[in-house]
């Protein structure tokens, strides 16, 4: 049933964009029809093909680091009133800095290959994963925490059998969140300066009026963006599965 309501849905998108080709009369290089657009697709496949992988690599790179490094500081956030203290008013201030503003500088600072694509990836969204996950640490329940020390466990056994199991849902939310982002972040940096990916395969097409490429590599990137948020959310619901605490990971405490 999911399925068939994700097909008429596709198909009530492209009826509704043929006719509004057919109710305004735009120009194929204003507006291209949906049959000018699959016909871009098919013909320039291999083109589309090469960058689309370059943006994959991008995107996969930063999601792995970007969450790699977001659940150790969260984790160290967690452990640390110090880390408190110093690092989370510094996240914030982050967020406050426009993302688009940070992509010609580290253009700069890592050149125009995949390198600063990779770390914008990161940066965009190091801080969900953070925040998400940290939250979820903050919010383990009293009662495990409370069991847990009247069977002595060590501060390093609780938070590995009982709060990170217990904060997995809440990074999930946070690894949904960063599937949307990762794409953002790589194709910011493909605009910014970049000879591969997709988004400088639009910029390209865009420059010489070839609305059409460009539309077939915006829903291929819409593609990879749906399967990428697709194949997160299977992961997610596997961690709020094991998030559910039993007497077997209260036993290995001690």
């Amino acid at each position: 049933m999911k399925y068939l309501n994700l097909l008429a849905v596709t198909l009530f998108g492209l009826m509704l964009w043929q006719a509004v080709v057919w109710l305004t009369g735009a120009p194929p290089f204003i507006l291209p029809s949906p049959q000018r657009v699959a016909m871009a697709m098919f013909t320039s496949r291999a083109l589309i093909a090469e960058n689309a992988l370059v943006t994959g690599v991008e995107v996969l790179l930063g999601l792995l680091i970007g969450t790699g490094l977001g659940m150790a500081t969260a984790i160290h956030l967690a452990l640390s009133p110090l880390a408190r203290r110093l690092v989370l008013p510094l996240l914030i201030f982050t967020q406050a800095v426009p993302v688009f503003a940070l992509a010609p500088i580290l253009t700069l600072w890592f050149g125009y290959g995949m390198a600063s694509k990779v770390v914008m990836a990161i940066f965009i969204i190091y801080f969900p994963v953070t925040s998400s996950f940290y939250d979820g640490l903050s919010r383990t329940d009293q009662g495990w925490l409370d069991l847990a020390r009247t069977m002595g466990a060590k501060r390093g056994r609780v938070v590995w059998h009982i709060r990170i199991p217990a904060a997995l849902p809440a990074l999930g939310t946070g690894l949904r969140l960063a599937a949307v982002y990762a794409p953002i972040g790589a194709v910011i940096g493909e605009w910014v300066g970049a000879s591969k990916g997709l988004g400088y395969l639009m910029l390209f097409a865009n420059g010489r009026a070839k609305t059409d490429l460009m539309f077939a590599s915006l829903i291929v990137l819409a593609i990879m963006a749906i399967t990428l948020h697709w194949l997160v959310g299977l992961l997610a619901r596997r961690l709020e599965e094991y998030a559910r605490p039993g007497a077997a990971r209260v036993s290995g405490l001690v």
